[in-house]
């Protein structure tokens, strides 16, 4: 064992050389740096490392152990206390790193707060079912499935895919995925495909590529909480458009290109996120034409149509997009694991090549072990296997969560019924604050995430986003009635909770 201490000593300051090593030595098991118990290193040891005569540094284990910080043991050595001495010693002022925040940091931490830290897990209290977080339910996921393709890649490739890699992908995965896009109608070269650390990062490199600070992004809403925050740290100013008939307002968004005119548009046209609800197909092919006449590039969040609850998914915008001006992110994290962070960007062949550059500055590559395991994962199939069965547990819930809303919710409550995705939109009746809600819905034993994440210009308060995804069917309807009742609750005395700050739940 090593300690982390300074050969360059101050030899010629006030305090001699064994008080400055316990000093030391006492900050670091202050800070539980050095745990209670673990051996310090020999004297000859540390005196040698420090350059320092051996002396010195019994000096300063005897020191330690008369001050009760350490221990010592005839034939042993010198251990750490189990229990450091009360008073602690005296550091060094923190620096304050406020001041040279980037305003890209600063617009980060702003946007938390205005938002109530509700991006942040919250820790939630046993028995309370949540409604809040839009993820997938980890007991549905094929773990030990892909634990077996993993060892297998580890051992017949470990060695090439655990050294640097191209930052364009595994050329297999990208391989496949030009096949498996095509399912849903995007034709997509393999070298039109970027894999990438997860959507977020699809965000990150798309907007450092494309923006300047204070350009403008047309972006629906409500929308995706991380894409807001994404495209706001690089500086831009968004510009809500409504939604209407199930997706982004294309009247809306004429009206706002007439006298604006947005770097880009930022989209979820299926399974929307809060709402689950995807864009018709005529309006789908007006806001291509809208965006081809005003060459306005559309970045398009594709979930897709592996989660949606009708006979037939609807068609991606990049589907019909025949100039190369629709962006397409994707990623396995709702169909497959999370935990992987692995998406993919199809865009125009000038694009994907920046966008291969910008990657290339902000990590080099994406795991290209994790990329192996999971085409092999979905070269046997195991993939379609899994998302078959996920469906119709993931249909189920929705049903339940519908059918138990229209049995349960009081008069003036609404909600969208949603077709994909993980969630739907709940609209409260007029008086009444998701936000002020939560704390009260809580004390029953219910969670959700208030709707004002959602929105870029600070609306949404009676909105609240329901996920039903990690919820257990048999809990669904019980969640329902413990949020009705804090409805009702809430009608008959709103006064409570109305300045009440409601906890973190999850976002995304």
């Amino acid at each position: 064992m090593r300690i982390p201490l300074d050969r360059s000593k101050d030899r010629k300051g006030r305090l001699p050389l064994a008080r400055q090593i316990q000093l030391h030595l006492e900050r670091l098991i202050t800070q539980r740096l050095l745990a209670p118990g673990v051996k310090l290193p020999a004297t000859r040891d540390l005196a040698h490392d420090l350059g320092v005569n051996r002396t010195t540094v019994a000096q300063a284990y005897e020191d330690l152990i008369a001050g009760g910080w350490a221990r010592a043991h005839v034939g042993q050595g010198t251990f750490v206390a189990e229990q450091a001495p009360a008073q602690a010693p005296v550091h060094a002022p923190r620096f304050e790193w406020t001041g040279h925040l980037s305003k890209a940091a600063q617009i980060v931490a702003a946007d938390t707060r205005r938002r109530g830290a509700y991006s942040q897990m919250a820790r939630t209290a046993a028995g309370v079912i949540s409604f809040a977080g839009g993820m997938p339910d980890s007991t549905l996921f094929p773990t030990d499935a892909f634990r077996r393709v993993l060892n297998r890649v580890i051992r017949e490739e470990g060695r090439e895919l655990l050294q640097y890699y191209p930052s364009s992908g595994y050329p297999p995965l990208r391989q496949y995925l030009s096949g498996y896009l095509l399912r849903f109608g995007i034709e997509a070269r393999p070298e039109v495909i970027l894999i990438v650390n997860g959507t977020q990062q699809g965000f990150d490199l798309v907007a450092r590529t494309l923006l300047d600070p204070g350009d403008f992004v047309a972006i629906e809403q409500p929308s995706y909480p991380r894409a807001m925050q994404v495209f706001r740290a690089f500086g831009a100013q968004l510009l809500p458009v409504p939604m209407a008939g199930g997706g982004l307002s294309v009247d809306q968004l004429e009206r706002l290109l007439e006298r604006q005119a947005p770097k880009l548009l930022y989209c979820q046209p299926s399974a929307h996120n809060p709402t689950g609800l995807h864009m018709p197909a005529a309006a789908r092919r007006r806001l291509l034409d809208v965006a081809a006449r005003h060459r306005l590039p559309i970045v398009e969040d594709g979930f897709d149509g592996t989660l949606f609850y009708g006979e037939r998914p609807p068609v991606p915008l990049k589907a019909a997009d025949a100039s190369g001006q629709v962006i397409y992110l994707g990623t396995f994290s709702k169909v497959l694991f999370p935990g992987l962070r692995l998406g993919w960007i199809v865009a125009a062949p000038e694009l994907i090549e920046r966008l291969e550059m910008a990657k290339q500055l902000a990590d080099i590559h994406t795991s290209p072990l994790i990329q192996a395991a999971v085409y092999h994962f979905c070269r046997q199939r195991l993939l379609d296997r899994h998302q078959a069965r996920a469906l119709r547990e993931y249909a189920r819930r929705r049903n339940a969560l519908l059918a138990a809303l229209g049995r349960r919710m009081p008069e003036g409550v609404t909600w969208t019924e949603t077709q994909g995705g993980f969630s739907l939109l709940l609209e409260l009746p007029e008086g009444l604050d998701a936000a002020t809600l939560l704390p009260r819905a809580l004390d029953r034993g219910v969670a959700f995430t208030p709707g004002n994440a959602f929105f870029s210009d600070g609306g949404g308060e009676r909105a609240l986003r329901l996920s039903f995804s990690a919820v257990p069917f048999g809990q669904i309807e019980e969640g329902v009635r413990r949020l009705a009742d804090s409805i009702r609750e809430a009608q008959r005395r709103p006064e409570r909770g109305a300045r009440e700050r409601g906890p973190a739940v999850p976002l995304v």
